[in-house]
This record gives C-alpha cells, sequence and structure tokens, in this order.
C-alpha cells in the first residue's frame, strides 16, 4: 500500500489514470443500494452503466438488476493497463531513436563515386608520334580522364554550332582499317602545319571551324591562323626590331613583293627568294645575278603568288633557339653535304649553352599574336661572326635533337596545365624556368688554365664561355687564354694603349651586336 500510496502521489501517475479512480479511493467502498432508484449511482457505476436498454426490455417491463459493486481487483487491472501503456510509449521512443541513428549512419557512409565524363583532347599530327602514350594514366586534377583523339588536318572535317560547338568527324586509316568516329573535343593540340600552297594543304578553313566553336588549344588559335602567311609573320618581327635594336634583334633584311611585277631588280647580289608560304626549305631559291633574278620573276608570275627577297649570308652553321613552356633548349646546326640550305642533305646537330642573348630572340617572339606556348627562333651564323634572325616557328616545329622524349613530355605536361586552367579554373604553377636546359657539349669540359695565366687573362675568359655572336659555340666551350700583349719595351706605360686598342678591335667595332654583355666585359678588360 505504501508503494500505491507513493505512486499514486506522483502527479504523472496521476494525470495518466482514467476519471474517477481519484474520488473512489478517498471515498472508500460504498454499501450496495437496495434498488436501482432509490439512491443516485455514483460515478464509477454510472460510467459502467449501459448506455441504453434493449426495446424488449423496456416494452416487458422488467428492470435489469443492478451492477454489482466493483470488485478491488479492477483497479489493479486499470493500473496494468496504465502500465503497458506506458511500455508502449517507451518502445516507440525507442524505436524513433534507433530509425533516426540509422538514418544518420546512412549519412556518415560514404557516397557511391561518381564517374566523370573524361575530357576529349584532339592532337593534330602525324602518326610517327602516339601521342595517346604520353597521355596515358595522366588526369585532370585527379578527377577527369583524358581520352586521346589523333589525327591530321586531312583525316577530319567539322561542323560549329554557336550554341552546342564544334562536332568533330575523323576518317582515318588505322592498321589498315577504315576508322570513322565523331566527337567533340574539349582541347586540341596542333602539331602541324594549317596551311602551305602545296595542293590539298590548305586548312585555314579548319582552324575557322574550331574558334566559330570556341574550342580552346595550344598554340592560340589566333596564333595558328596568323602563321598561315610567313611574310605577316616577319612584318611582327619588323617591329620587334624597331622596338629593340639590332643589337638586341638583330632580324634580316627582307623585302616583301605583292606579285611579281615589283620585282625589277634587287640592290645586292646573291639573294634568296621565297615565294608564297611552304616550309621545310620549299619554295626557295638561291639567285646569283640579276639574270637568274628576272627568271625568277617569271616562275613568281606562274605561281600568282607573292614573294620576298633576302641577302644570301654565306653561313657557318644554323642556330635554333627553342621555347617549350618555360623551358629552353638551343641548338647548333652544321652542314657537312656542303647544301647551302643547312635542313638540307647531311648535318652536324649538336646542343649548345643557352644565353641570355639567345633567351631575348625567343622571348620577344613569344609575345607575338597573345603569346606562344611553344615557337622556335631559327637564325644564322655569319662567316663574318654575325648573327642573323630568320624566322620564327610555331607549335608545328619539329623536334629535333637527342631530347626529343624530354620534349613531348613537356609539351603532355603543358597541356594538362593548360587543360586545367581552361576547362576546371584551376591554375597550376608550371616548373620555373630559373635554370633552363643548358646541356652543353662534351667538349665543353675544359682543362684548367695554365699557372702562366694571368689574373687578368682569367677574367678575360668567362665572356668567351657565355658567348657572344663574336664566338662559334665551339669556341665558346674552350675557354683558352687570350694572348698576351706584345711586349714593346721595359716600361708598362704602353700596356694601356695595348689594351685600349684590344679592346677597340673586339668589342667596339663588333659592340652593336653584344648590348651589356660585351660592356661589362671591356670594362674588365680596362679595369
Amino acid at each position: 500500500m505504501n508503494y500505491l500510496r507513493r505512486r499514486l502521489s506522483d502527479s504523472s501517475f496521476v494525470a495518466n489514470l482514467p476519471n474517477g479512480y481519484m474520488m473512489d479511493l478517498q471515498s472508500g467502498p460504498r454499501p450496495t443500494p437496495p434498488s436501482s432508484t432509490s439512491n443516485p449511482a455514483s460515478p464509477a457505476t454510472e460510467r459502467r452503466t449501459p448506455p441504453s436498454l434493449p426495446p424488449q426490455a423496456l416494452a416487458s417491463g422488467s428492470v435489469p438488476a443492478p451492477a454489482p459493486a466493483p470488485a478491488p481487483g479492477g483497479f489493479l487491472s486499470s493500473f496494468s493497463s496504465v502500465v503497458k501503456t506506458a511500455q508502449l510509449a517507451q518502445n516507440a521512443a525507442a524505436a524513433a531513436k534507433a530509425s533516426v541513428a540509422v538514418a544518420e549512419a546512412a549519412a556518415v557512409a560514404p557516397a557511391k563515386p561518381v564517374i566523370r565524363k573524361p575530357k576529349i583532347l584532339l592532337v593534330i599530327d602525324d602518326l610517327h608520334t602516339d601521342w595517346a602514350k604520353y597521355f596515358r594514366g595522366k588526369k585532370l586534377n585527379g578527377e577527369y580522364d583524358i581520352r586521346v583523339e589523333q589525327a591530321e588536318f586531312s583525316e577530319i572535317n567539322l561542323a560549329s554550332y554557336m550554341n552546342t560547338g564544334c562536332m568533330i568527324d575523323m576518317q582515318a586509316i588505322r592498321g589498315g582499317t577504315k576508322v570513322v568516329r565523331s566527337f567533340k573535343p574539349d582541347f586540341v593540340l596542333i602539331r602541324q602545319h594549317a596551311y602551305s600552297m602545296t595542293p590539298g594543304e590548305d586548312f585555314r578553313s579548319l582552324v575557322i571551324g574550331l574558334q566559330y566553336g570556341g574550342v580552346a588549344s595550344i598554340n592560340s588559335l589566333l596564333s595558328i591562323y596568323n602563321f598561315c602567311s610567313k611574310p605577316w609573320v616577319f612584318s611582327h618581327m619588323v617591329k620587334l626590331y624597331h622596338s629593340l635594336g639590332p643589337e638586341k634583334f638583330p632580324l634580316n633584311e627582307q623585302t616583301f613583293y605583292p606579285n611579281h611585277t615589283q620585282m625589277v631588280t634587287t640592290p645586292t647580289f646573291p639573294v634568296v627568294v621565297k615565294m608564297g608560304h611552304a616550309h621545310a626549305g620549299i619554295g626557295k631559291i638561291k639567285v646569283e645575278n640579276e639574270l637568274d633574278f628576272q627568271d625568277i620573276t617569271s616562275v613568281v608570275a606562274l605561281a600568282r603568288t607573292y614573294a620576298t627577297s633576302e641577302p644570301y649570308i654565306l653561313s657557318k652553321y644554323d642556330i635554333r633557339i627553342q621555347k617549350i613552356g618555360n623551358n629552353y633548349k638551343a641548338y647548333m646546326r652544321t652542314s657537312i653535304s656542303g647544301n647551302w640550305k643547312a635542313n638540307t642533305g647531311s648535318a652536324m646537330l649538336e646542343q649548345i649553352a643557352m644565353t641570355d642573348r639567345y633567351r631575348v630572340w625567343v622571348d620577344s617572339c613569344a609575345e607575338m599574336f597573345g603569346g606562344l606556348d611553344i615557337c622556335a627562333v631559327k637564325a644564322v651564323h655569319g662567316k663574318d661572326g654575325n648573327d642573323y634572325i630568320i624566322e620564327v616557328m610555331d607549335s608545328s616545329m619539329p623536334l629535333i635533337g637527342e631530347h626529343v622524349e624530354e620534349d613531348r613530355q613537356l609539351i603532355t605536361d603543358l597541356v594538362i596545365n593548360k587543360m586545367c586552367s581552361v576547362l576546371l579554373g584551376i591554375n597550376t604553377p608550371q616548373p620555373s624556368a630559373v635554370k633552363p636546359q643548358t646541356t652543353q657539349p662534351r667538349r665543353a669540359q675544359g682543362g684548367h688554365r695554365s699557372g702562366s695565366s694571368s689574373p687578368s687573362q682569367s677574367a678575360q675568359g668567362s665572356p668567351q664561355r657565355a658567348r657572344s655572336a663574336n664566338t662559334s659555340p665551339s669556341q665558346a666551350f674552350q675557354p683558352g687564354p687570350i694572348p698576351p700583349p706584345v711586349a714593346t719595351g721595359p716600361g708598362s706605360q704602353k700596356q694601356p694603349p695595348q689594351l685600349n686598342s684590344m679592346w677597340i678591335g673586339c668589342t667596339w667595332q663588333r659592340g652593336c651586336r653584344l648590348g651589356n654583355l660585351q660592356l661589362d666585359f671591356s670594362t674588365t678588360i680596362a679595369q
């Protein structure tokens, strides 16, 4: 009973009891009334009375016996029902908590990986280089695979739409089987000339279609289209010549003829006449005299194109400076067969040191047409000791030397960085160009100077290793001591004039092609 009293004193327990239970407990047990009409029924009895009597009982006049008084076990049964209700409520709360825990566990569980659509890279190049091999396993930001589609200009066609972009149709022969595919490129690497005057090699319309479809590329489509005319490119090099000066940018002199009617004569002979737009030495003729010049004029008239003429340079070797991203390389090519075209016949190719002077050349040309990611500058080192820049090439330049695989990997990394920047908006820093590739030939390792060399002679050898236009690359890597001045007397009073005359002969007469480097050299000698 004490337990029940404590439970009944709890307000929450009492609130859950049915109506009338507390009143029954307080009033105690009541005697059974003698008749159903003498005393009013208690609330508990009234609650248990049937709501109505059947009509048969009313008609017969019989009155049912009054309901018996509630036994003491009725309260315990009601109490057990309340306990069961509380247990059901607890079970419902536990089930709700379990459902919440399951939902939280489902939220914490890792989601299924999203399969991203690969980005399509179109490489326009011949089949000698399998570019898919270099992009295999590469991803953009670690998320997007790169699907490489390689074809030549002659194997593709396209249709460009203002809203949906560019759609490529490729028909190529692979392993004796005709392959037909259609795809929408996300990026283009152009390693082939877009235009040549050779019949059937004018693909400028495809460049226009790619630009119309808004496809990004290396080099830019703007520069690719501008490089479809060599005189047009040379005209931009003329601007660099006037802005930098002949000392920093020694451009070879050239004359442009829009047609054959203006080709009357040329001020000097021999000259090299270049007809139209061609590559790899095609369309270039060496003219020795005025009669031959008139003969070549008739050929230009038959070709119905423009032409250029430039003085023929008796070359000692050719120089090529290439830039791929932030990587620089310089090469020297010497003809062995004796052909006046160094790229024709047999030639010896050798990598040389990259100097600041060469860097100015290629960096200046790399700023043309909004920027060139891949470019190369060709120059001729004449037997007169001077350099002459003759041409600049774009991303279609051939890769040469012993580092072809390295250059292809550099192009691959450059394309991936560019695709991340254009397609994903992620700017990946390129490798620093603080120490560019400047591998020297084996003969670059010269021995120590003899002990008889004076300190001044050692100081004079450093600019020779740096190399200027006055020294060949082979001489640049063999820094022997400068011959001492001829002794003219015991007094040292005549020595400064000898040093002064040597400064005039070595640097001042050729100083227009050396710039600040030669000025520092002359200052060292004068001191």
